[in-house]
């Protein structure tokens, strides 16, 4: 009988511990009251069930007896355990759907009631954020500016040393087209020189008639 009492105490604890409603601890309980009374009956009387022979027929029978009554129970109480979970789990989305429509309900008035209460404090946030916003704008756009400026800056530089690129082109051309001009000039000079130096070579060769004053060129031999 002792240890019937600590089972069932066991299982008030057991309640107690999971702090739920004493009306519903109640309930619980009793719907397993039946099968505790009728698991512990057999507990006592499974002790009293030795079977060490063949010959002891009553025993065995009693031993099937109980065998089958407990495993109904047991079935029984599987079921029981089911049925309430299901319950408590339908309660407890029932409990959460009216939890979630008060929230629906409370939340909206309680903002507007704290843009209210702090109607000064939010001021001061948006004007904060205004200007927040202004300068990353003013600093994104002075960002913009330099990377345009150095850009234009870059595109100057290109412009400019394809410009000095081109004049020192230009520049070499037009000095060795200069070059090639004085070369030119320098053959045709050399040309006319030699050309002087042949008549002035043929006029020293040439003498004059005293009597018909005409000029005749000498011949090599002669000379």
């Amino acid at each position: 009988m002792e240890a019937i009492a600590e089972k069932e105490n066991q299982l008030q604890a057991i309640v107690r511990e999971s702090e739920i409603a004493p009306a519903k601890a109640k309930i619980l309980l009793e719907n397993f009251q039946d099968y505790f009374e009728v698991a512990s009956q057999w507990e006592v009387k499974a002790r009293a069930i030795v079977v060490t022979s063949g010959d002891q027929k009553e025993d065995m029978a009693l031993a099937k007896e109980g065998r089958l009554e407990l495993r109904e129970k047991r079935i029984a109480v599987e079921r029981v355990r089911k049925l309430l979970k299901e319950q408590s789990l339908r309660e407890g989305k029932a409990i959460d759907g009216i939890a979630n429509v008060m929230k629906a309900l409370i939340v909206p008035i309680e903002d507007y009631l704290e843009q209210q209460e702090r109607f000064v404090e939010i001021q001061e946030e948006r004007k904060l954020e205004a200007k927040r916003l202004e300068i990353e704008r003013r600093m994104a756009e002075e960002d913009r500016l330099a990377q345009e400026k150095a850009a234009a800056e870059q595109e100057r530089l290109r412009l400019e040393n394809e410009k000095l690129k081109k004049e020192a082109e230009e520049t070499a051309k037009k000095a060795a087209t200069e070059r090639k001009q004085k070369e030119r000039e320098r053959a045709k000079l050399e040309v006319e020189r030699k050309e002087n130096e042949r008549l002035e070579a043929l006029l020293k060769s040439q003498v004059t008639c005293p009597k018909c004053h005409h000029k005749f060129q000498m011949k090599k031999e002669t000379i």
